[in-house]
């Protein structure tokens, strides 16, 4: 099962960007599904997720700033960045997690450089 993930690209710092991520929609529901991303020469770290119920989870540094969504009529889940920064620069990769099963996306580059 892949995940497609699109949205990246470069822009300036304070701009903006929203990603997306098709999800098959075998597994598109009782799932949690979420954003996270990885930096040159750091850890995949966590940025958003969101429940089947709407629940949403936003680490600090994007408090704000990103808003997660997810679309049911069309299997798609979101990320919308806005006033981003330097440092939000990174591979973002897509999650669904169901029934402790992991399904991973690509990854899409944003790139925030002035």
């Amino acid at each position: 099962v892949q995940l497609q993930a699109s949205g990246g690209g470069s822009v300036q710092p304070g701009g903006s960007l929203r990603l997306s991520c098709a999800v098959p929609g075998g597994i598109f529901s009782l799932n949690v599904m979420g954003w996270y991303r990885q930096a040159p020469g750091k850890q995949r770290e966590l940025v958003a997720t969101i429940s089947s119920g709407g629940r949403s989870y936003y680490v600090d540094s994007v408090k704000g700033r990103f808003a997660i969504s997810r679309d049911n009529a069309k299997n798609t889940m979101y990320l919308q960045m806005n006033s981003l920064k330097p440092e939000d620069t990174a591979v973002y990769y897509c999650n669904v997690r169901r029934y402790s099963v992991d399904y991973w996306g690509q990854g899409t580059q944003v790139t925030v450089s002035s």
